[in-house]
C-alpha cells in the first residue's frame, strides 16, 4: 500500500519539510505540498504538487481535502523560533495550536486516519537527566514547546478514540543540507548555529556569538545533539511507512544520542571552511540547558532507524555547500 500513497506535507516548502518532500518523491509517494510561504521556499519544492495556503485557512483545506483523496499527512507547518514566541505568544498558539486543530478536523472529516507530526525536543524542558528518553517528564519553558506540546495532547486523546493514528517526532537540532546542493536552511532570521557560525565565515556576520562558557560541561559551552536533515527526513518516511502498515500511535526522540559543544561545532566549521571566524562570548541566555542530547533507542528498535550522517564534519560539509551555492 505504502508505494504510490497520496500524501500531503503542510509546511513542505519549508527546511525539514523540503528534505523530507525530496526523500518521500525518490521513495515512491504521491506528494502534495501546501504551505503559505511566509517561511517557505517555493523554490524548495522541487518536483512535488504546489498549493499554497494556509493552515488557518479551512475553507482552502476542505476544498484541498475534496479534490484528493489523502492516505495520509504529514504536518511542518508552524512558528518556530523560540524568542519570538515569548514575545508573541498568541501568535504561536493561533498558529501552531488553532492551525493544526483545522487541519485534523479536516482528517476526521474527509476519514484521514493517520498523520506524522513534527514537535520538539522543547516539550522536556529543562532537563531532569540526560540522555532524555521519551518517558520524561514533559514541561516545556515557553511557549513554542507548549503549542507542541497542547498539539501532542490533542493527538493522543484522539488516538484514544481510534479516529486518528499519529507519530509525533521530537527533534533534537536538525543542522545541514541535501548533498544536492538544492535545497537547504533559509530561515529569516537565521537563528540556528551552524549557519549562523557559517555566515560569519562568509563574512556576512561580524563574529559568532558564544552565550555562556561556565555551563558544567567539558569546554564550558552549551552541548546539543545535532542530526543531519536528510536522516531527519528519513525518520518521516519510516513514520509514514510504519502507520500505513498498521503501526499504532507513538512517540519518538530524533536524535543520534551524543553532543557536541559550541566551541567543538565552531572549531570543525573553521578546519570545514578554512576560514576565519570571529567569536565573542556573551552572556548567558536563560533557559539554556547545559546539556540536550536525545536518548534514541525507542526509534532505532521500533522503527527500524538506521542513521547515516552521524558525523559533524559531514554535517558541517553539507551546510557549508549549500551556504556557498545557495539558491534561495
Amino acid at each position: 500500500m505504502n508505494k504510490k500513497a497520496r500524501v500531503l506535507v503542510t509546511g513542505g516548502a519549508g527546511y525539514i519539510g523540503s528534505h523530507t518532500v525530496k526523500l518521500l518523491e525518490e521513495s515512491g509517494f504521491e506528494v502534495t505540498v501546501f504551505d503559505n510561504l511566509i517561511n517557505g521556499h517555493r523554490e524548495a519544492v522541487l518536483n512535488s504538487k504546489f498549493v499554497k495556503g494556509d493552515i488557518l485557512d479551512i475553507e482552502i483545506l476542505d476544498r484541498l481535502f475534496s479534490e484528493v483523496q489523502f492516505d495520509a499527512v504529514i504536518h511542518f507547518a508552524a512558528f518556530i523560533e523560540v524568542a519570538e514566541s515569548v514575545r508573541h505568544p498568541l501568535k504561536f498558539f493561533k498558529n501552531n495550536v488553532s492551525g493544526t486543530l483545522n487541519l485534523l478536523s479536516q482528517c476526521l472529516k474527509h476519514r484521514v486516519k493517520r498523520f506524522v507530526f513534527s514537535s520538539t525536543a522543547a516539550v522536556y524542558g529543562v532537563p531532569e537527566s540526560v540522555p532524555i528518553v521519551e518517558e520524561h517528564t514533559l514541561c516545556p519553558i515557553n511557549p513554542y514547546g507548549k503549542t507542541k506540546l497542547t498539539v501532542e495532547r490533542v493527538l493522543e486523546d484522539m488516538s484514544n478514540t481510534g479516529e486518528i493514528f499519529c507519530i509525533a517526532l521530537r527533534y533534537f537540532n536538525a543542522a545541514g543540507a541535501n548533498p544536492c546542493g538544492e535545497i537547504g536552511e533559509s530561515h529569516n532570521p537565521e537563528t540556528h548555529l551552524i549557519p549562523l557560525i557559517l555566515k560569519t565565515a562568509k563574512g556576512e556576520r561580524e563574529n559568532i556569538k558564544i552565550f555562556g562558557s561556565d555551563y558544567p560541561t567539558p569546554d564550558g559551552t552549551c552541548v546539543r545533539d545535532y542530526i543531519h536533515v536528510d536522516d531527519l527526513a528519513k525518520a518521516h518516511v519510516l513514520a509514514l511507512d510504519y502507520l500505513l502498515d498498521g503501526g499504532k500511535s507513538d512517540v519518538f526522540n530524533c536524535g543520534y544520542g551524543a553532543g557536541y559543544s559550541v566551541k567543538q561545532v565552531i572549531e570543525m566549521a573553521k578546519r570545514v571552511t578554512k576560514r576565519f571566524i570571529p567569536v565573542e562570548i556573551s552572556d548567558r541566555r536563560e533557559g539554556d540547558p547545559p546539556v540536550l542530547i536525545a536518548d534514541n533507542r525507542k526509534i532505532r528498535s521500533v522503527l527500524n532507524w538506521q542513521p547515516e550522517y552521524n558525523d559533524l564534519e559531514y554535517i558541517i560539509k553539507t551546510a557549508w555547500n549549500w551556504e556557498l551555492n545557495r539558491k534561495f
